[in-house]
């Protein structure tokens, strides 16, 4: 018999931080570029690679974010840190970051599309300018990114992995995200388009959709919803694994995913999210339109 008083258990923690998913020094002799990495969880995933020896080149918009992330970075076993100031949506500053990265360490041999930009708002309200934000970073940047990548790989002959950061939206749709579940969805068929075209010549592309990893740099509208429900000691009980995610759970599936131990995985898209996206209720719960949900009131154009 069981005791349906007691608690369930939910998916056990992780190893504790530090830990590494792959054998020490997988990515020795490795550059790993990184874009989004000067923070959140482009920089945790930057950090495992580090730990497995690599050299990075993390990419953001701010200076002292990257400098301070460096800093941070520089203290994990590893190799060297390069830092670049980069928007994404300019090909002309990637291709800079690029340059920059072979006179200091030498071509990456992975990359890890991170940048995006995200904020609720109903799909109404969004003005051209606030969807241009989003989709150029999200979408229009991992394609400027991946291109130079693919590009300068496919010139030297060499073989190169791509990881692009995307979301369970890209495939249910996102009410509330219109602009970033778009983008997000023209980032998942990027790398089932590019794992075909470039697999030839040695290039593997997969994406990584995370779940709930609450991290300090999310966005003030999604951070303070997170903040209430942890505080109601909600959060975690709306997860079906019982927990929200730590950072180096995202950091460890990626390094598997670009090591030479996935190497036949190319075009395949890895949601680690703890089953959380496939939840549903036996029952559908009643529609709340969404300026409801984030307090607007009604349109009137």
């Amino acid at each position: 018999m069981t005791d349906d008083t007691a608690p369930l258990p939910g998916l056990p923690a992780p190893p504790p931080p530090g830990a590494r998913a792959l054998p020490p020094g997988t990515y020795a002799g490795t550059v790993v570029l990184v874009t989004g990495g000067g923070s959140g969880l482009g920089k945790a995933m930057a950090a495992e690679f580090t730990r497995l020896g690599a050299d990075l080149v993390i990419l953001g918009r701010t200076e002292e974010r990257l400098k301070a992330a460096r800093e941070e970075l520089a203290e994990l076993s590893g190799g060297r840190v390069v830092v670049a100031v980069c928007d994404v949506r300019e090909p002309e500053q990637v291709g800079a970051a690029f340059d920059l990265a072979e006179r200091e360490v030498g071509l990456p041999g992975v990359l890890v599309n991170s940048a995006a930009a995200n904020f609720p708002s109903p799909a109404e309200d969004l003005s051209p300018n606030a969807w241009r934000a989003v989709v150029d970073i999200t979408l229009t940047g991992t394609w400027f990114t991946t291109r130079e990548f693919g590009r300068r790989h496919l010139a030297a002959g060499t073989p190169g992995s791509v990881i692009n950061v995307g979301a369970s939206y890209a495939w249910t749709g996102g009410p509330g995200y219109a602009h970033s579940a778009a983008a997000k969805a023209g980032v998942r068929n990027l790398v089932e388009t590019l794992a075909v075209e470039w697999g030839p010549y040695g290039i593997q592309v997969n994406g990584l959709v995370p779940g709930l990893f609450p991290h300090p740099d999310m966005p003030e509208a999604i951070r303070s919803g997170l903040e209430d429900a942890a505080a109601r000691g909600e959060l975690d009980a709306r997860q079906p694994a019982l927990r929200v995610g730590e950072p180096r759970e995202l950091g460890w599936a990626a390094t598997f995913l670009a090591s030479p131990y996935a190497r036949f995985i190319s075009g395949h898209t890895l949601v680690v999210d703890g089953a959380n996206w496939q939840r549903r209720t036996v029952v559908a719960a009643p529609v709340t339109p969404v300026r409801e949900q984030l307090g607007r009131e009604p349109f009137h154009g």
